[in-house]
Protein backbone atom coordinates (compact mmCIF):
# COMPACT_ATOMS: atom_id res chain seq x y z
CA UNK A 1 0.00 0.00 0.00
CA UNK A 2 2.88 2.20 0.94
CA UNK A 3 4.55 1.55 -2.42
CA UNK A 4 1.57 2.28 -4.57
CA UNK A 5 0.85 6.04 -1.99
CA UNK A 6 4.63 6.65 -3.22
CA UNK A 7 3.98 5.74 -6.86
CA UNK A 8 0.58 7.88 -6.95
CA UNK A 9 2.69 10.80 -5.30
CA UNK A 10 5.74 10.83 -7.51
CA UNK A 11 3.32 10.52 -10.45
CA UNK A 12 1.37 13.26 -9.40
CA UNK A 13 4.58 15.25 -8.64
CA UNK A 14 5.59 14.69 -11.67
CA UNK A 15 2.64 16.41 -13.84
CA UNK A 16 2.57 19.22 -11.55
CA UNK A 17 6.30 19.91 -12.74
CA UNK A 18 5.44 18.99 -15.94
CA UNK A 19 2.18 21.83 -16.58
CA UNK A 20 4.56 24.13 -14.59
CA UNK A 21 7.18 23.89 -17.09
CA UNK A 22 5.03 24.49 -20.30
CA UNK A 23 3.50 27.39 -18.47
CA UNK A 24 6.91 28.47 -17.78
CA UNK A 25 7.74 27.81 -21.53
CA UNK A 26 4.48 29.64 -22.73
CA UNK A 27 5.93 33.38 -20.58
CA UNK A 28 9.02 32.80 -21.70
CA UNK A 29 8.01 33.05 -25.65
CA UNK A 30 5.43 35.51 -24.82
CA UNK A 31 8.12 37.87 -23.30
CA UNK A 32 6.98 37.83 -19.77
CA UNK A 33 10.17 36.74 -17.80
CA UNK A 34 12.92 38.89 -17.01
CA UNK A 35 16.25 36.86 -16.55
CA UNK A 36 18.72 37.84 -14.20
CA UNK A 37 22.54 37.52 -14.78
CA UNK A 38 22.25 36.14 -10.67
CA UNK A 39 20.58 32.81 -11.85
CA UNK A 40 23.68 32.05 -14.13
CA UNK A 41 22.12 29.98 -16.64
CA UNK A 42 18.58 29.14 -18.39
CA UNK A 43 18.05 26.18 -16.36
CA UNK A 44 18.58 28.00 -12.97
CA UNK A 45 16.43 30.34 -14.41
CA UNK A 46 13.62 27.95 -14.83
CA UNK A 47 14.08 26.28 -11.76
CA UNK A 48 13.71 29.53 -10.30
CA UNK A 49 10.71 30.00 -12.08
CA UNK A 50 9.55 26.65 -10.83
CA UNK A 51 10.16 26.59 -7.38
CA UNK A 52 8.40 29.82 -6.84
CA UNK A 53 5.37 28.67 -8.16
CA UNK A 54 5.48 25.33 -6.65
CA UNK A 55 7.79 25.25 -4.01
CA UNK A 56 9.41 22.59 -2.65
CA UNK A 57 8.39 20.21 -5.29
CA UNK A 58 10.03 22.63 -7.60
CA UNK A 59 13.69 21.85 -6.10
CA UNK A 60 13.24 18.24 -7.35
CA UNK A 61 13.51 19.39 -10.75
CA UNK A 62 17.49 18.76 -10.93
CA UNK A 63 17.61 15.30 -9.67
CA UNK A 64 20.59 13.25 -11.40
CA UNK A 65 21.42 16.35 -13.28
CA UNK A 66 23.88 18.64 -13.58
CA UNK A 67 24.50 21.85 -15.47
CA UNK A 68 27.49 20.25 -17.59
CA UNK A 69 25.41 17.64 -18.95
CA UNK A 70 22.60 20.05 -19.57
CA UNK A 71 24.50 22.84 -20.87
CA UNK A 72 25.98 19.93 -23.60
CA UNK A 73 22.42 18.67 -24.40
CA UNK A 74 21.46 22.45 -25.14
CA UNK A 75 24.59 22.63 -27.65
CA UNK A 76 23.89 19.28 -29.26
CA UNK A 77 20.30 20.14 -29.79
CA UNK A 78 20.86 23.59 -31.11
CA UNK A 79 23.50 22.30 -33.34
CA UNK A 80 20.68 19.76 -35.02
CA UNK A 81 18.59 22.36 -35.40
CA UNK A 82 20.86 25.01 -37.39
CA UNK A 83 22.11 22.07 -39.39
CA UNK A 84 19.02 21.05 -40.70
CA UNK A 85 18.70 24.84 -41.37
CA UNK A 86 21.77 25.66 -42.93
CA UNK A 87 21.36 22.51 -45.03
CA UNK A 88 18.27 24.25 -46.51
CA UNK A 89 20.32 27.48 -47.37
CA UNK A 90 23.40 25.21 -48.93
CA UNK A 91 20.53 23.69 -50.95
CA UNK A 92 19.02 27.14 -52.17
CA UNK A 93 22.72 28.07 -53.29
CA UNK A 94 23.11 24.78 -55.12
CA UNK A 95 19.20 25.37 -57.16
CA UNK A 96 20.69 29.03 -58.15
CA UNK A 97 23.77 27.99 -59.62
CA UNK A 98 21.92 24.99 -61.15
CA UNK A 99 19.38 27.22 -62.78
CA UNK A 100 22.36 29.43 -64.21
CA UNK A 101 24.48 26.46 -65.71
CA UNK A 102 21.00 25.72 -67.60
CA UNK A 103 21.10 29.02 -69.01
CA UNK A 104 24.56 28.98 -70.08
CA UNK A 105 25.26 25.31 -71.38
CA UNK A 106 26.57 27.28 -74.50
CA UNK A 107 28.27 30.27 -73.34
CA UNK A 108 31.74 30.20 -74.01
CA UNK A 109 34.09 31.91 -71.39
CA UNK A 110 38.04 31.34 -71.09
CA UNK A 111 39.08 28.46 -68.44
CA UNK A 112 42.27 29.79 -66.38
CA UNK A 113 45.02 28.48 -64.81
CA UNK A 114 47.34 30.85 -62.97
CA UNK A 115 44.83 33.65 -63.47
CA UNK A 116 46.01 33.02 -67.88
CA UNK A 117 43.74 32.29 -70.28
CA UNK A 118 44.43 28.56 -70.59
CA UNK A 119 41.57 26.90 -72.87
CA UNK A 120 38.09 27.54 -73.69
CA UNK A 121 35.16 26.06 -71.61
CA UNK A 122 31.27 27.15 -70.58
CA UNK A 123 30.00 29.05 -67.92
CA UNK A 124 28.10 25.98 -67.26
CA UNK A 125 30.88 23.87 -66.94
CA UNK A 126 32.59 26.97 -63.97
CA UNK A 127 29.30 27.49 -62.18
CA UNK A 128 29.42 23.48 -62.16
CA UNK A 129 32.76 23.17 -60.52
CA UNK A 130 31.10 25.26 -57.21
CA UNK A 131 28.45 22.75 -57.65
CA UNK A 132 31.08 20.32 -56.77
CA UNK A 133 32.34 22.31 -53.76
CA UNK A 134 28.98 22.71 -52.46
CA UNK A 135 27.68 19.19 -52.87
CA UNK A 136 30.81 18.26 -50.23
CA UNK A 137 30.46 20.71 -48.35
CA UNK A 138 26.71 19.41 -48.29
CA UNK A 139 28.52 15.85 -47.08
CA UNK A 140 30.39 17.42 -44.11
CA UNK A 141 26.94 18.61 -42.88
CA UNK A 142 25.94 15.60 -42.76
CA UNK A 143 28.72 14.60 -40.65
CA UNK A 144 28.26 17.24 -38.56
CA UNK A 145 24.76 15.99 -37.49
CA UNK A 146 26.08 12.92 -36.64
CA UNK A 147 28.27 14.39 -34.50
CA UNK A 148 25.80 16.62 -32.70
CA UNK A 149 23.35 13.60 -32.91
CA UNK A 150 24.48 11.84 -29.81
CA UNK A 151 22.49 12.44 -26.44
CA UNK A 152 24.84 13.56 -23.03
CA UNK A 153 21.89 13.92 -20.82
CA UNK A 154 22.32 11.23 -17.96
CA UNK A 155 26.26 11.53 -17.76
CA UNK A 156 25.94 14.32 -14.48
CA UNK A 157 29.13 16.57 -13.83
CA UNK A 158 31.01 13.48 -14.90
CA UNK A 159 30.33 10.25 -13.96
CA UNK A 160 26.71 9.41 -14.26
CA UNK A 161 24.04 8.95 -11.08
CA UNK A 162 23.32 6.32 -8.50
CA UNK A 163 19.50 6.90 -9.11
CA UNK A 164 18.07 4.78 -12.43
CA UNK A 165 17.33 6.87 -14.72
CA UNK A 166 16.56 5.57 -18.21
CA UNK A 167 18.78 7.47 -20.73
CA UNK A 168 17.47 5.14 -23.25
CA UNK A 169 13.97 6.62 -22.80
CA UNK A 170 15.25 10.26 -22.46
CA UNK A 171 17.07 9.81 -26.10
CA UNK A 172 13.78 8.62 -27.80
CA UNK A 173 11.81 11.68 -26.24
CA UNK A 174 14.76 13.82 -27.43
CA UNK A 175 14.98 12.04 -30.55
CA UNK A 176 18.57 11.18 -30.67
CA UNK A 177 19.77 8.25 -32.25
CA UNK A 178 22.80 7.72 -30.33
CA UNK A 179 23.84 7.88 -26.51
CA UNK A 180 27.26 8.78 -24.85
CA UNK A 181 28.82 5.24 -24.05
CA UNK A 182 31.30 7.67 -21.78
CA UNK A 183 29.99 10.20 -19.04
CA UNK A 184 33.08 11.84 -19.54
CA UNK A 185 33.70 12.73 -22.74
CA UNK A 186 29.50 12.98 -22.96
CA UNK A 187 30.22 16.45 -21.28
CA UNK A 188 33.35 17.31 -22.73
CA UNK A 189 32.78 16.43 -25.77
CA UNK A 190 32.97 19.25 -28.48
CA UNK A 191 34.22 17.66 -31.39
CA UNK A 192 30.92 18.49 -32.98
CA UNK A 193 31.15 22.27 -32.38
CA UNK A 194 34.78 21.95 -34.42
CA UNK A 195 33.54 19.32 -36.82
CA UNK A 196 30.45 22.70 -37.79
CA UNK A 197 33.49 24.86 -37.46
CA UNK A 198 35.63 23.10 -39.90
CA UNK A 199 32.69 22.39 -42.42
CA UNK A 200 31.95 26.31 -42.26
CA UNK A 201 35.63 27.45 -42.68
CA UNK A 202 35.78 25.17 -45.86
CA UNK A 203 32.38 26.53 -47.07
CA UNK A 204 33.85 30.15 -46.95
CA UNK A 205 36.48 29.21 -48.47
CA UNK A 206 34.72 27.67 -51.46
CA UNK A 207 32.55 31.15 -51.20
CA UNK A 208 35.46 33.19 -50.86
CA UNK A 209 37.22 31.86 -54.35
CA UNK A 210 33.41 32.18 -55.77
CA UNK A 211 33.74 36.41 -54.47
CA UNK A 212 37.50 36.43 -56.18
CA UNK A 213 36.12 35.43 -59.39
CA UNK A 214 32.94 37.33 -58.90
CA UNK A 215 34.89 40.15 -58.06
CA UNK A 216 37.49 40.07 -61.46
CA UNK A 217 34.89 39.09 -63.46
CA UNK A 218 32.70 42.58 -62.53
CA UNK A 219 35.64 44.79 -63.03
CA UNK A 220 35.93 46.70 -66.11
CA UNK A 221 39.26 44.47 -67.19
CA UNK A 222 36.86 41.49 -67.95
CA UNK A 223 33.35 42.72 -67.76
CA UNK A 224 32.07 39.20 -67.96
CA UNK A 225 28.82 40.12 -65.47
CA UNK A 226 27.13 43.11 -64.13
CA UNK A 227 26.23 42.94 -60.53
CA UNK A 228 22.73 44.14 -59.37
CA UNK A 229 22.99 47.66 -57.97
CA UNK A 230 20.65 46.06 -54.89
CA UNK A 231 24.51 44.18 -54.47
CA UNK A 232 26.75 47.01 -55.04
CA UNK A 233 27.63 50.21 -53.63
CA UNK A 234 29.28 53.67 -55.17
CA UNK A 235 32.20 55.58 -53.99
CA UNK A 236 31.96 57.98 -51.81
CA UNK A 237 34.54 60.17 -54.07
CA UNK A 238 33.89 58.51 -57.41
CA UNK A 239 30.61 58.95 -59.14
CA UNK A 240 31.21 56.02 -61.96
CA UNK A 241 32.29 53.74 -59.68
CA UNK A 242 30.32 50.08 -58.83
CA UNK A 243 31.68 48.41 -56.20
CA UNK A 244 30.99 44.63 -55.26
CA UNK A 245 30.54 45.04 -51.53
CA UNK A 246 28.48 41.85 -50.69
CA UNK A 247 31.24 39.87 -52.63
CA UNK A 248 34.23 41.12 -50.42
CA UNK A 249 31.99 41.18 -47.83
CA UNK A 250 31.77 37.54 -47.95
CA UNK A 251 35.19 37.18 -48.95
CA UNK A 252 36.28 39.08 -45.39
CA UNK A 253 34.15 37.23 -43.38
CA UNK A 254 35.96 34.02 -43.76
CA UNK A 255 38.63 35.48 -42.26
CA UNK A 256 36.18 35.69 -38.78
CA UNK A 257 35.21 32.04 -39.67
CA UNK A 258 38.83 30.84 -40.13
CA UNK A 259 39.40 32.74 -37.00
CA UNK A 260 36.94 31.22 -34.42
CA UNK A 261 37.78 27.32 -35.37
CA UNK A 262 41.10 27.97 -34.70
CA UNK A 263 40.32 29.48 -31.18
CA UNK A 264 38.38 26.49 -30.50
CA UNK A 265 41.36 24.64 -31.37
CA UNK A 266 43.47 26.67 -28.84
CA UNK A 267 40.76 26.45 -26.42
CA UNK A 268 40.67 22.88 -26.37
CA UNK A 269 43.99 21.50 -27.21
CA UNK A 270 45.15 21.54 -23.01
CA UNK A 271 41.85 20.78 -21.55
CA UNK A 272 41.88 17.99 -18.88
CA UNK A 273 39.15 15.63 -18.32
CA UNK A 274 36.49 17.00 -18.39
CA UNK A 275 34.45 20.01 -17.43
CA UNK A 276 36.48 23.76 -17.15
CA UNK A 277 35.10 26.99 -17.66
CA UNK A 278 37.52 27.49 -20.62
CA UNK A 279 34.56 25.33 -22.48
CA UNK A 280 32.26 28.12 -21.89
CA UNK A 281 34.32 29.97 -24.54
CA UNK A 282 33.09 27.28 -27.72
CA UNK A 283 29.47 29.11 -28.09
CA UNK A 284 30.19 32.56 -29.08
CA UNK A 285 32.57 31.99 -32.20
CA UNK A 286 29.88 29.16 -33.39
CA UNK A 287 26.76 31.59 -32.62
CA UNK A 288 28.84 34.47 -34.58
CA UNK A 289 30.03 31.26 -37.26
CA UNK A 290 26.44 30.50 -38.12
CA UNK A 291 24.81 33.83 -38.97
CA UNK A 292 28.04 34.32 -41.04
CA UNK A 293 27.99 31.57 -42.66
CA UNK A 294 23.34 32.41 -43.24
CA UNK A 295 24.15 35.54 -44.45
CA UNK A 296 26.82 34.32 -47.25
CA UNK A 297 24.78 31.15 -48.22
CA UNK A 298 21.43 33.78 -48.48
CA UNK A 299 22.88 36.78 -50.01
CA UNK A 300 25.05 34.98 -51.95
CA UNK A 301 21.53 33.01 -53.37
CA UNK A 302 20.29 36.34 -54.12
CA UNK A 303 23.19 37.99 -55.88
CA UNK A 304 24.23 35.42 -58.09
CA UNK A 305 20.36 35.51 -59.18
CA UNK A 306 19.61 38.85 -60.17
CA UNK A 307 23.58 39.17 -61.86
CA UNK A 308 24.07 39.89 -65.51
CA UNK A 309 26.03 37.83 -68.01
CA UNK A 310 27.54 39.44 -70.78
CA UNK A 311 27.37 36.35 -73.03
CA UNK A 312 29.27 38.36 -75.85
CA UNK A 313 32.11 39.46 -73.58
CA UNK A 314 33.30 35.92 -72.62
CA UNK A 315 33.15 34.85 -75.92
CA UNK A 316 35.09 37.65 -77.33
CA UNK A 317 37.65 37.11 -74.70
CA UNK A 318 37.90 33.67 -76.06
CA UNK A 319 38.54 34.57 -79.80
CA UNK A 320 41.25 36.89 -78.72
CA UNK A 321 43.57 34.44 -77.27
CA UNK A 322 45.75 31.49 -77.81
CA UNK A 323 43.47 28.69 -75.07
CA UNK A 324 43.03 26.92 -78.60
CA UNK A 325 47.12 26.20 -79.06
CA UNK A 326 45.94 22.49 -77.03
CA UNK A 327 43.44 21.58 -79.52
CA UNK A 328 45.48 22.26 -82.30
CA UNK A 329 48.55 19.95 -80.69
CA UNK A 330 45.81 17.77 -80.13
CA UNK A 331 45.17 17.74 -83.81
CA UNK A 332 48.19 16.72 -84.59
CA UNK A 333 48.26 13.98 -82.07
CA UNK A 334 45.51 12.82 -83.80
CA UNK A 335 47.68 12.08 -86.80
CA UNK A 336 49.88 9.71 -84.97
CA UNK A 337 52.33 12.61 -83.93
CA UNK A 338 53.87 12.53 -80.69
CA UNK A 339 52.80 14.74 -78.16
CA UNK A 340 56.19 16.34 -77.40
CA UNK A 341 56.79 17.00 -80.92
CA UNK A 342 53.29 18.16 -81.65
CA UNK A 343 53.98 20.45 -78.30
CA UNK A 344 56.93 22.13 -79.48
CA UNK A 345 55.35 22.53 -83.39
CA UNK A 346 52.28 24.37 -82.05
CA UNK A 347 54.95 26.52 -79.93
CA UNK A 348 56.23 27.83 -83.01
CA UNK A 349 52.66 28.49 -84.51
CA UNK A 350 51.82 30.71 -81.84
CA UNK A 351 55.30 32.47 -82.07
CA UNK A 352 54.74 32.96 -85.47
CA UNK A 353 51.16 34.50 -84.56
CA UNK A 354 52.59 36.62 -82.08
CA UNK A 355 55.29 38.03 -84.30
CA UNK A 356 53.00 38.96 -87.07
CA UNK A 357 49.32 40.05 -84.71
CA UNK A 358 47.34 37.32 -85.51
CA UNK A 359 45.59 34.68 -84.05
CA UNK A 360 46.22 30.95 -84.68
CA UNK A 361 42.55 31.13 -86.71
CA UNK A 362 44.13 33.98 -88.74
CA UNK A 363 47.35 31.91 -90.24
CA UNK A 364 47.18 30.97 -93.41
CA UNK A 365 46.99 27.20 -94.14
CA UNK A 366 50.02 27.55 -96.79
CA UNK A 367 52.23 29.11 -93.37
CA UNK A 368 50.77 26.12 -91.27
CA UNK A 369 51.97 23.46 -93.73
CA UNK A 370 55.81 24.87 -93.28
CA UNK A 371 55.53 24.08 -89.74
CA UNK A 372 54.30 20.56 -90.43
CA UNK A 373 53.15 18.69 -93.55
CA UNK A 374 50.08 17.12 -90.93
CA UNK A 375 48.38 19.97 -91.28
CA UNK A 376 45.57 20.19 -93.75
CA UNK A 377 42.05 22.41 -94.82
CA UNK A 378 39.97 21.28 -91.53
CA UNK A 379 42.42 22.46 -88.98
CA UNK A 380 40.55 25.81 -89.03
CA UNK A 381 37.37 24.47 -88.01
CA UNK A 382 38.80 21.97 -85.64
CA UNK A 383 40.50 25.08 -83.26
CA UNK A 384 37.04 27.19 -83.10
CA UNK A 385 36.07 27.38 -80.22
CA UNK A 386 32.82 25.62 -80.17
CA UNK A 387 34.86 22.66 -81.86
CA UNK A 388 37.46 23.00 -78.89
CA UNK A 389 34.24 22.36 -76.31
CA UNK A 390 32.47 19.44 -78.66
CA UNK A 391 36.05 17.58 -78.79
CA UNK A 392 36.09 17.73 -75.03
CA UNK A 393 34.04 14.97 -74.49
CA UNK A 394 35.47 13.33 -71.78
CA UNK A 395 33.73 12.35 -68.59
CA UNK A 396 33.64 15.79 -66.42
CA UNK A 397 34.99 17.43 -69.42
CA UNK A 398 32.94 21.02 -70.83
CA UNK A 399 31.51 19.96 -73.83
CA UNK A 400 27.62 20.31 -74.18
CA UNK A 401 27.28 16.87 -74.05
CA UNK A 402 29.21 16.27 -71.03
CA UNK A 403 27.30 19.87 -69.44
CA UNK A 404 23.79 18.47 -69.97
CA UNK A 405 24.99 14.89 -68.69
CA UNK A 406 26.30 16.74 -65.45
CA UNK A 407 23.02 18.88 -65.20
CA UNK A 408 21.27 15.75 -65.10
CA UNK A 409 22.66 14.21 -62.43
CA UNK A 410 22.67 17.26 -60.27
CA UNK A 411 18.88 17.34 -60.70
CA UNK A 412 18.61 13.89 -59.13
CA UNK A 413 21.09 14.47 -56.48
CA UNK A 414 19.42 17.64 -55.21
CA UNK A 415 15.89 16.04 -55.04
CA UNK A 416 18.31 13.66 -52.80
CA UNK A 417 19.62 16.41 -50.33
CA UNK A 418 15.87 17.98 -50.08
CA UNK A 419 14.94 14.10 -49.07
CA UNK A 420 17.69 14.77 -46.74
CA UNK A 421 17.15 17.47 -45.43
CA UNK A 422 13.32 16.73 -44.65
CA UNK A 423 14.48 13.19 -43.04
CA UNK A 424 16.61 15.46 -40.78
CA UNK A 425 13.67 17.95 -39.94
CA UNK A 426 11.82 15.33 -38.67
CA UNK A 427 14.00 14.09 -36.60
CA UNK A 428 14.43 17.30 -34.39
Amino acid sequence: TMDKWNDAKKAEERDRISQSLEKIKGRIAAGEVEFSVRQEDIHMAVETLLIAELGEVGKKLHTARSRNDQVALDMHMYMKIEVAEIAVLVLGLQKTLLCLAKEHEQTIMPGYTHLQRAQPVTFAHHLLAYMQMLSRDFRRLQGVWQGADIMPLGAGALAGTTLPIDREFVAKELNFSQIYGNSMDAVSDRDYVLEFLAFSSILMMHLSRLSEEVILWASSEFSFIELDDAYTTGSSMMPQKKNPDVAELVRGKTGRVFGNMMALFTTLKGLPLTYNKDLQEDKEGLFDTIDTVKFSLIVYREMLATMKVNSDVMLAAVLDDFSNATDLADYLVKKNLPFRQAHSIVGKCVHYAIENTLMLSQIPLDIYKEFSELFEDDLLTMIKPQACLQNRNCYGGPSPLQTRLQIEIWERTLLEEEQIIKDLQNKL
